[in-house]
């Protein structure tokens, strides 16, 4: 017979797994937006903004909920901690994509600088990078929760290489200069994300195996 924690513990899971999915979403109407150059699919990122800010208080409610009435201890105590700190990162996933938006809307006054080619592929990274952390998460998966931590500086790299080109962009146009700090900033945005996504997955090595591996302790 399944224990009421047990059903307490699904619900859970699947309040993130929710929240995840609408922060995916976020991530995919805020980029469509930057490269269809479209204003009103702002709006759209807004509002799954307000829903993913409500789960947040129910996930922190839940969790709260859970440590004072059920005391767990050892893996479940674990679990419930690191989904108080998933929940946050999956918040601030929301915000960072409302920046995306909020630049983008400022980007859009101008005409367009340059055809959009690494953007995109960072944020193809990027929200892979978010799915399969939130599915370490549910599947308790190192293995995958590892391979998430390595594709952040493949994200990283990109992030880089936007800043040298639209560097180059302001130092031969000043007329560029606007344009390419949106742009600058939308990538800053993303690569946020990305980081947001690694915390997760160091999360959940903590949560599986009792491990903390944030700044490179596992190595010391």
């Amino acid at each position: 017979m399944e224990r009421v924690f047990d059903i307490e513990l699904k619900e859970l899971r699947d309040k993130l797994i929710y929240m995840s999915q609408i922060g995916e979403k976020m991530i995919d109407i805020s980029l469509r937006g930057l490269v269809e150059r479209d204003k009103e699919l702002a709006k759209q990122v807004f509002e799954c903004e307000q829903e993913i800010n409500k789960l947040h208080i129910e996930v922190d409610e839940l969790c709260i909920r859970l440590l004072a009435l059920r005391q767990p201890i050892a893996a479940d105590l674990r679990l419930i901690t690191a989904a108080m700190k998933i929940n946050s990162e999956l918040e601030r996933i929301g915000d960072q994509s409302v920046n995306i938006s909020e630049n983008t809307a400022i980007y859009l006054e101008h005409p367009p600088l340059k055809p959009l080619i690494d953007i995109p592929r960072m944020v193809d990274i990027t929200k892979e990078m978010v799915i399969d952390s939130i599915t370490a998460f549910v599947n308790e998966d190192v293995g995958l929760a590892r391979s998430v931590l390595k594709r952040d500086d493949d994200v990283d790299n990109l992030n880089y290489q936007i800043f040298r080109e639209l560097l180059t962009y302001m130092l031969s146009d000043a007329t560029a200069i606007h344009r390419a700090l949106c742009l600058i900033l939308i990538s800053q945005n993303i690569e946020r994300i990305a980081d947001h996504a690694t915390n997760i997955c160091e999360d959940v090595v903590f949560m599986t195996l009792g491990k903390d591996i944030r700044h490179h302790m596992e190595k010391q």
